[in-house]
């Protein structure tokens, strides 16, 4: 089957990207930290970013496909913008937030929350760093994937 300039060349490559950047979590955590944690493949948050891998990977195969120039393109872009801006902005915030709140409630108890189901979810952003690792692994993916089927 040829995926060649269609709409399954698009999904191959957001969806490839993201699973990419899901599986390097494991090893920039690993390098980071010198520990295995299989984990961070299920989790947000991380080096790099699968939000703006999967996001730029689709773009960069709409521009590749349709044309920089087109239309869909400039939607898909727009769109890419605000995911990335959310997983570098917002989310990041309120994960720092998170991060407050639990060290507010560890203090006021003077204990250690025993299990993580009372303690909030730290890691739900990115930083602007790690935005731009999946921005730059996005494009390469669907560069790869666009000129891989076409020579196949």
């Amino acid at each position: 089957m040829m995926i060649y300039n269609t709409g399954f060349e698009a999904i191959i490559s957001g969806l490839t990207a993201v699973l990419l950047a899901q599986m390097l979590k494991v090893f920039t955590f690993y390098f980071k930290t010198k520990e295995i944690d299989f984990e961070k493949m299920a989790t947000t948050g991380g080096m790099p970013s699968s939000h703006s891998a999967g996001v730029s990977a689709l773009t960069m195969s709409v521009g590749l496909i349709d044309g920089f120039d087109s239309l869909l393109f400039a939607v898909s872009a727009g769109y890419a913008l605000v995911i990335m801006h959310d997983a570098a902005g917002l989310r990041h915030d309120a994960g720092e937030i998170a991060r407050l709140v639990n060290q507010i409630i560890k203090d006021f108890y003077k204990s250690n929350i025993k299990t993580k189901s009372k303690q909030l979810k730290e890691l739900l952003g990115h930083t602007p760093k790690e935005v731009v690792a999946g921005l730059f692994l996005g494009v390469i993916v669907a560069l790869f994937v666009h000129y891989i089927t076409f020579y196949c």
